[in-house]
């Protein structure tokens, strides 16, 4: 699994990746939830920094992504400190210095004005988007535009933390249709599949945290509102 476990476990020590009782946004019950928002130290940054970076060299060196990608963009506001611990992580760890933008909520009207901040995207630029997780693709579908305002680029791919595998807006997942709709591909560090096939009966710091009766009601939940 390589960097995968280590990441689940990274998770879960973070207070990322928790398990219990929980209602999603869609007002899902799920036994699991995924809270990017509990990082909140400069260790936690950047160990995330080293794993989303790790995910996207396996995928340069399998082919899946372009080796010369000229920036990772971060979409607000969740997006912007990704993009910036995975950009240092590529230029400490894995000797590829590349550049990182992100974007505004609101466009400045003073300054140098604008809605991107950092590197100045050209026409023909290969990017990244680094994301926390992805439920609908909402902040995926306002975010493109912006990306395309700011010039004639091409979205290489789309890395987040996990992929829940819930259906979107139809009966396919979210990374699905934005696959079909946009032709972006998703590239998550794991899938919920892997977190259960990895972590059930798996200690950490002596707690299992996925017991039988955990992976049953997580495998129920994927049964009822996931695309396996």
């Amino acid at each position: 699994m390589g960097y995968k476990k280590q990441f689940m476990e990274f998770m879960v020590r973070s207070g990322v990746l928790t398990f219990g009782d929980f209602t999603t946004k869609s007002g899902r019950k799920t036994p699991y939830f995924v809270n990017t928002g509990n990082y909140k130290t400069g260790a936690q940054a950047d160990k995330l920094g080293h794993f989303y970076a790790s995910c996207i060299v396996e995928n340069m060196k399998n082919g899946n992504i372009d080796q010369g990608v000229a920036a990772l963009f971060g979409p607000a506001y969740k997006g912007i400190p990704i993009s910036v611990a995975t950009a240092i992580a590529m230029s400490r760890d894995f000797s590829r210095d590349m550049n990182y933008c992100f974007n505004r909520k609101e466009e400045k009207d003073h300054g140098e004005g604008g809605k991107m901040v950092g590197y100045k995207l050209q026409d023909g630029d290969s990017v990244l988007i680094v994301e926390d997780v992805i439920t609908a693709g909402t902040a995926v579908r306002e975010t493109l535009p912006q990306l395309m305002a700011a010039a004639k680029v091409k979205v290489e791919g789309l890395i987040i933390s996990v992929d829940r595998m819930e259906r979107g807006q139809g009966e396919k997942t979210a990374i699905q249709e934005i696959e079909e709709e946009f032709g972006i591909k998703t590239y998550p560090l794991v899938t919920v599949r892997e977190i259960i096939d990895t972590m059930y009966n798996v200690e950490i710091d002596g707690k299992i945290v996925i017991n039988d009766e955990m992976k049953e009601r997580m495998e129920g939940y994927l049964a009822q509102y996931c695309v396996l």
